[in-house]
């Protein structure tokens, strides 16, 4: 048969994320390693495969699951994988096929026209196949598939002969001619699509299989056309050019950009490459003897042990996901077939045990003939995967380590907060970083001061520029957060991921205008008292009111996380500052607080007159009286905190940030300034006040205030503001002893760079606690001073200050921003692109860069141990409630970590999964025996 001009195989493909794993075979040649044959194709077929289940590297999650079901005898049509190393070959060797690779094609299709009796490109009995992608990881809709493939202007003749049905083999024909275009020549599927539309509103039909064969030849011209002068190739009539197009479309399709977002949402590595697997076509639409259709084991969204599922008659597999037709749920197959139906039931009951895990499957049945064509670990919600997990403990297919690494812990999230309706439809105007999780409706208001007016009565959303220490009354009331600027580090993002708010940060694409009370998106303008909806899980800020759904735990969530309990080493402790929130923590299985920041207890309203008293204080006596008034709102605060804790460490940061953050900003009072009345009575005084404010405002002004006057450096020179610190912690600890309550407080002296500075606060510490403990005779008050590991100097100098500091908690964030020179406020800007560009694996303010920062932490436990052998230590960064870098601080040593009250649930399980990983760290066994809390 004479071949027409064809359009040759485009090699314009993204070059990026190209797979660079190990092929183990020159590029070029690709024929021996190591003297022997290198296998780059795998048949499956007759009853026995040449792959299997554990070979998912090489052969892609699809073909090592079809070599196991045809190894274990479950009807699969006939095939062959071409492994994930020629997708790599494909991409070191300029988007080609190696020749030698290229050439066994036809060597394992002619196996496939032996087993099925049938030849590629025979006018009288056609071989038909089936080209589908298959990485390691699931990756469903993401790369490309191509059906009906073999077809041509002669075969299709041969097909309508063999099944005495013209009409079946056109549409067959269409669809290949459709899904060729579109896969492997990259035009717009609507453009062929717009063809049968058109020609079905002549014809007054709705279905697609209302179509007439004249209808079928009249749409098959059409699409050719289409191809010709899109490509100005014709259509490849023969079927080798046809399969190795194909073929390199699904290597090609790694790289589409559904599948670079899909693998980076997922951490699905770049370098894995895809399988190519070629398989006999079986037909669901041969009549109402026919059908396909796809289903679960189990509900994948609730998780009940139900078959669960779709099916349509007379089609092929597209139509039941495309939506062109309404399909039938599955359990109505055991009417319309019930002999099929039992025997999906049987085939995909023995996956479910095979497999111990719930399955995806799909399956065509071709004139009365069950064929399995695929089965894969089924997706599933949170919700769901838990349920599913603890049922098969129970149904002893599992056990609880198992269950437990099968939850993913970031997707606990979802359990924890609200969370957007699936059902709803909504409008995204912009996107920022998903900072803190959950989602929230409500008006926009553009000062912490406007939210506090008007959010006792509606939901409110707080949008700034960015936050700052001020805004925290604000910020508590708001349903949710907004800002232009700032990474997942930032002010807006700690504060509110420990109060559980929604939190959006960073959204560069909207330019924030308090003075007009508006923010612009584009030409889109929001103002004042406008609604619009957060999703924190996703970065999302949407026009408009989006209905949301609460959270909610099962009991299988209880149980499961009890298990976690019982396995992890790690302990979990909670970031916390009010009683509230240690409640919060409590609920969630927080073991102590581990930062308890007093900064944010001077901001409320009552409070932060006297804080700029202090600040504004001339004279010693000026000062000490302000912290005289501080004193008893700190006692309180701190007895509240151990009440709740009972007998939990509760570890207390003294007073971190720069003084001048308690101030207001210094145009705001100039503001005030000019609107002062010169013939008002204390004009006079008040304008005193307020320049004497500014001036203290430009004393205390810093070029780098995150490097400046703060943390110890504060409590050095002024030690007055330690002192009333420390005597609220321990006057508050002993009315808790006295009321026959254990307590156990851990003073913790922040930005420690050199031992000396250690000395200095924790000398003054112990004497004023000793002598309060002396006074109000306290027998037995167990207290400890320990301090913030955050300055990479402290870290290299850890057995120095070990000598002296009874614990370490790493300050992770601090320490990462100081070790790499990132501004955890500004780095959004460019570490988005880093990490697309690969320049770095993560944001290192969200998973802890191990190889730098992580080698800090490593050398303080290191030396602290080796001059203090049961050191404890913790973390107590925003690290600490993330599950990777969870992993590495349990590989590291520590004692526990410590997050947000809503991450604490998430740590505990990712805690328990490093402990089945890695089982726990032999070095800290007999401390952990020896050390109580």
């Amino acid at each position: 048969m004479p071949v027409k001009k064809t359009v040759k195989s485009p090699k314009t493909a993204v070059k990026k994320n190209i797979p660079k794993k190990k092929a183990g075979a020159d590029a070029k040649t690709a024929t021996k390693t190591s003297g022997s044959e290198k296998k780059y194709y795998y048949y499956f077929g007759g009853g026995k495969a040449d792959g299997a289940a554990h070979m998912k590297d090489l052969l892609g999650g699809k073909g090592a699951n079809l070599a196991e079901m045809t190894n274990a005898g479950i009807p699969v049509p006939p095939g062959f994988t071409i492994t994930t190393e020629v997708c790599t070959l494909f991409y070191e060797n300029s988007m080609e096929i190696p020749k030698a690779i290229d050439k066994e094609l036809e060597k394992y299709v002619a196996m496939l026209e032996k087993e099925t009796g049938t030849k590629f490109g025979d006018p009288a009995n056609p071989l038909l196949v089936s080209v589908r992608s298959g990485a390691k990881f699931s990756m469903p809709g993401m790369m490309d598939t191509v059906l009906n493939l073999g077809l041509n202007e002669e075969t299709v003749k041969g097909i309508a002969d063999k099944t005495k049905n013209l009409w079946f083999a056109l549409d067959n024909y269409r669809r290949f001619i459709a899904m060729f275009g579109n896969v492997v020549l990259g035009l717009d599927k609507d453009k062929f699509e717009e063809v049968i539309t058109k020609l079905k509103k002549n014809r007054r039909i709705k279905q697609d299989s209302s179509l007439q064969v004249n209808d079928l030849k009249e749409i098959i011209k059409k699409f050719k056309a289409i191809i010709k002068r899109k490509t100005g190739e014709n259509f490849p009539d023969d079927p080798y050019i046809q399969l190795r197009m194909s073929r390199d479309a699904v290597f090609r399709s790694w790289n589409n950009p559904r599948a670079i977002t899909y693998r980076r949402l997922n951490n699905i590595p770049a370098n894995l490459g895809t399988a190519v697997n070629v398989q006999v076509m079986v037909f669901g639409n041969m009549g109402n003897d026919s059908g396909t259709g796809v289903g679960f084991t189990r509900n994948p969204a609730t998780g009940e042990k139900e078959f669960y599922g779709e099916f349509l008659t007379n089609a092929q597999g597209e139509d039941v996901v495309a939506g062109i037709r309404t399909p039938q749920p599955i359990k109505e197959l055991a009417h319309d077939m019930p002999d099929i139906y039992k025997q999906l039931r049987d085939i995909t009951n023995r996956l479910e045990r095979h497999y111990r895990d719930v399955q995806d499957f799909e399956f065509t049945i071709q004139q009365g003939k069950l064929y399995m064509l695929q089965t894969r670990n089924g997706k599933r919600t949170v919700q769901a995967a838990i349920k599913i997990a603890v049922d098969m403990v129970k149904e002893k297919l599992i056990t609880k380590e198992e269950a437990i690494m099968r939850i993913e812990p970031h997707n606990i999230d979802q359990l924890l907060h609200p969370r957007i309706d699936p059902a709803a439809k909504y409008d995204v105007i912009a996107r920022g970083l998903a900072a803190s999780p959950g989602a929230a409706s409500g008006k926009v208001y553009f000062t912490a001061e406007d939210v506090i007016k008007y959010g006792s009565k509606k939901d409110t959303i707080l949008v700034r520029e960015e936050t700052n220490p001020d805004d925290i009354e604000g910020m508590n009331v708001a349903k949710g957060i907004l800002t232009a600027r700032g990474g997942m580090t930032s002010h807006a993002a700690v504060v509110a991921r420990g109060m559980g708010k929604c939190c959006v940060s960073g959204a560069e694409a909207i330019r924030v205008n308090p003075a007009k009370k508006q923010f612009q998106v584009g030409r889109l303008i929001i103002k004042e008292g406008e609604v619009i909806t957060l999703n924190g899980s996703t970065g999302e800020i949407i026009l408009g009111e989006v209905p949301t759904i609460d959270p909610e735990f099962s009991p299988e969530f209880a149980e499961l996380m009890t298990w976690a309990d019982e396995i992890r080493w790690l302990k979990v402790r909670a970031n916390a500052d009010i009683p509230r929130d240690a409640e919060q923590a409590i609920k969630f299985g927080a073991q102590g607080i581990g930062l308890c920041r007093t900064e944010h207890m001077f901001f409320a309203e009552d409070r932060i007159p006297i804080v700029q008293q202090m600040i504004l204080a001339e004279t010693p006596e000026e000062r000490q009286a302000a912290l005289d008034k501080l004193l008893p709102f700190q006692r309180k605060d701190f007895k509240g905190l151990f009440d709740v804790m009972h007998d939990k460490p509760v570890t207390i940061r003294t007073l971190d940030p720069p003084l001048h953050e308690f101030l207001p900003r210094k145009e705001e009072v100039e503001a005030k300034i000019k609107a002062l009345d010169p013939k008002s009575e204390d004009y006079e005084e008040r304008l005193e006040k307020l320049n004497r404010t500014i001036k203290r405002i430009d004393e205390l002004s810093e070029l780098n205030p995150m490097l400046g006057h703060r943390g110890c450096r504060l409590g050095i020179i002024y030690p007055e503001i330690t002192e009333m610190q420390v005597r609220a912690i321990i006057m508050a600890a002993c009315e808790v002893a006295r009321e026959k309550k254990k307590v156990y407080p851990e003073i913790m002296i922040p930005l420690v760079g050199h031992v000396n500075e250690f000395k200095n606060q924790k000398e003054l510490v112990l004497r004023v606690a000793n002598e309060i403990i002396n006074k109000q005779k306290v027998k037995d008050l167990n207290f400890m001073v320990g301090t913030m590991i955050e300055i990479p100097r402290a870290a290299i100098t850890a057995d120095e200050i070990a000598a002296e500091a009874e614990f370490f908690s790493f300050g992770t964030n601090d320490m990462t921003q100081m070790s790499m020179g990132f501004s955890r406020d500004d780095a959004g800007k460019f570490l988005g692109p880093y990490v697309e560009k690969g320049i770095l694996p993560k944001d290192p303010f969200v998973t802890i860069d191990q190889s730098g920062v992580g080698e800090l932490v490593r050398i303080g436990i290191e030396k602290g141990r080796s001059v203090r052998e049961n050191l404890k230590v913790g973390v107590c960064g925003e690290h600490g409630g993330d599950p990777d870098s969870i992993d590495f601080f349990h590989r590291a040593g520590l004692d526990y970590v410590s997050c947000s009250p809503f991450r604490v649930p998430i740590a505990c399980l990712a805690a328990a999964q490093a402990t089945i990983r890695h089982g726990r760290p032999e070095s800290n066994q007999a401390k952990k025996t020896k050390t109580k809390k």
